[in-house]
């Protein structure tokens, strides 16, 4: 279970920073993908079957779809010849971030204390947990989301219909 753990792991790693640094965007996306089925696998292992199926169909389905419809919306290509010379500074810069941030979240995660014994909530990830805790606890941030959710598509059909126009 670990061995495959830590495969899934290293896959969610590395298609994570092959996502930032690749050219193409395309290819980008695709590594996002990859990505997203990591992370599913991993929820699986977690016993969280409801948010596995939630990652593939959502986020692997459908938010991938709208990225690779922008993508082709843009006509994003590929960047000329000689780019990399003129933004040295920007990857200097954005070097010097990441390395910040991966050191701050290695001095967190060290920082972390868990109580002797403390075990995962029975149910955790099923159906009727996420259900549960979304229509009771979370129900107030649930519906604004789906206000802005709604307010975005209406948006976004006014910008299409007034292009055609």
């Amino acid at each position: 279970m670990q061995i495959i753990f830590f495969l899934l792991a290293a896959t969610a790693l590395i298609s994570g920073i092959m996502v930032v640094i690749q050219v193409n965007p395309v290819r980008s996306a695709l590594f996002l993908v990859l990505n997203f089925f990591a992370l599913a696998g991993i929820y699986l292992l977690a016993n969280a079957q409801f948010i596995a199926a939630i990652q593939i169909i959502v986020y692997a389905g459908a938010i991938m779809v709208l990225f690779l419809f922008v993508i082709m919306l843009l006509n994003l290509r590929q960047p000329e010849e000689g780019g990399a010379q003129q933004h040295l500074g920007q990857k200097i810069f954005g070097a010097t971030l990441a390395g910040g941030t991966a050191a701050l979240v290695i001095y967190t995660i060290s920082k972390i204390k868990l109580p002797p014994g403390k075990e995962m909530v029975e149910g955790f990830g099923t159906t009727e947990m996420v259900a549960k805790s979304l229509f009771t606890e979370y129900l107030l941030p649930f519906e604004a989301t789906s206000i802005l959710l709604l307010v975005a598509v209406v948006g976004a059909v006014i910008l299409a219909k007034s292009r055609l126009d």
